[in-house]
């Protein structure tokens, strides 16, 4: 088998990569190791940031993001039993975040490559890759029975933080840099209608919650617990319980309960390598940086990796051009560093760390209230939060 682009991994990464090069005529292959029914149904990410929007829009497959898609325009900061709006689109020009489950970005872009005929595989095993420290990289798989090698340019590795393109690359030739942070999410999936129209992000003496939602029927919850939670110790009810707790201030307002669809806990940490390439093989995604979810940045810095690598191999097989190629990984980690300290900042200022001291819980008071109060400082948020212009890391 023999193709210009081999990508590995089928979330929103590695399709979005396909799909963009597909439109600049460079022919790809993208295998992933689940099916496609789990990829498809696979609950992830829901925050768009603008420019996720307008690429998706712009490449063709934003017909239904902008049909479905819920646009927000502000968000709600909760503390003192108080909601505080933060403006998100007044400073930063009109831009605006849409609430767009990830696992709808991927089934649009499926159906967009399916439909193009473009190659997908599901279900492949024992990837392996090969030459890529050289020029004739190659990768060796199991699909349908039979082994396979599909000869390549480059690869692509979009398969996510436990993948196997990081771990192919040699361990000396990357540095890591990585925080776990000392509580988790429990997030729930419900079929109630959301009780507000706007995400709220509540600082509570009990912990951190986020109110969220993914339609106009369902609603996306999430509590701070422990890293080592045990679900079975949370039945729907006393969920629902902590939920109002945390999240209802005693003027009246009150969450929506429904049948609990779906019930996990996410770990938080943040997990960055450099650099993002290595000969011809380049990372993008999970497979080279975790972000606490507090920031809404995950799929949106994906997004970000493979709409540059789009451009640097269009330009290497459209203009014999091989400099963007090779400024990849720079471009890249700068606008994930913002992404990473904008993270870190969100989940400092709105979680209880186990034996806080009452001086940091002062200090997190202080900060709120001036995000709250500073034009400067709510302009601040809103422009990380709704996604700074790509062209921002665009220079080298």
């Amino acid at each position: 088998m023999r193709t210009q682009v081999a990508i590995i991994g089928a979330g929103p990464a590695g399709l979005l990569l396909g799909h963009l090069l597909l439109r600049a005529g460079i022919d790809a292959v993208v295998m992933e190791d689940r099916s496609r029914q789990h990829v498809e149904q696979r609950i992830r990410a829901g925050v768009l940031e603008q420019g996720t929007v307008d690429l998706l829009v712009a490449s063709g497959v934003g017909e239904r993001l902008l049909r479905q898609g819920l646009r927000h325009h502000g968000i709600d900061l909760l503390f003192d039993a108080r909601r505080h709006h933060i403006d998100l689109s007044g400073p930063t020009g009109g831009r605006a975040i849409t609430v767009y489950g990830q696992h709808e970005v991927v089934k649009d872009l499926i159906a967009a490559r399916l439909a193009a005929g473009a190659p997908t595989l599901f279900q492949v095993s024992g990837v392996a890759l090969h030459g890529f420290d050289g020029n004739k990289p190659s990768v060796t798989f199991a699909h349908g029975g039979r082994r396979h090698t599909l000869h390549c340019d480059f690869i692509a590795g979009c398969d996510g933080f436990h993948g196997v393109s990081r771990e192919a690359i040699p361990p000396a030739a990357l540095q890591v840099f990585e925080r776990s942070y000392p509580f988790a999410w429990l997030g729930i999936l419900a079929e109630a209608a959301p009780a507000a129209q706007e995400l709220i992000y509540a600082s509570h003496a009990r912990g951190f919650a986020l109110f969220s939602m993914r339609s106009p029927q369902i609603t996306r919850l999430y509590l701070q617990c422990r890293p080592d939670e045990d679900l079975g110790q949370w039945p729907d009810a006393r969920i629902w319980q902590e939920l109002h707790a945390r999240l209802e201030t005693g003027d009246g307002w009150r969450l929506n309960e429904g049948p609990v669809l779906q019930k996990s806990v996410t770990p938080m940490r943040s997990h960055v390598v450099e650099p993002m390439q290595y000969g011809r093989l380049f990372l993008a995604g999970d497979a080279a940086h975790i972000v606490p979810p507090t920031g809404a940045k995950g799929m949106n810095l994906a997004v970000a990796d493979v709409r540059a690598l789009a451009r640097a191999l269009a330009a290497h097989y459209g203009e014999r051009r091989d400099d963007l190629l090779a400024a990849y990984s720079v471009t890249c980690l700068r606008r994930v560093w913002r992404a990473e300290h904008f993270s870190w900042w969100m989940t400092a200022l709105l979680h209880r760390f186990p034996g806080q001291a009452p001086f940091m819980a002062r200090l997190q008071q202080a900060e709120l209230e001036y995000v709250t109060a500073s034009p400067a400082a709510a302009a601040t948020l809103a422009e990380n939060y709704v996604g700074l212009p790509f062209a921002t890391f665009e220079g080298t």
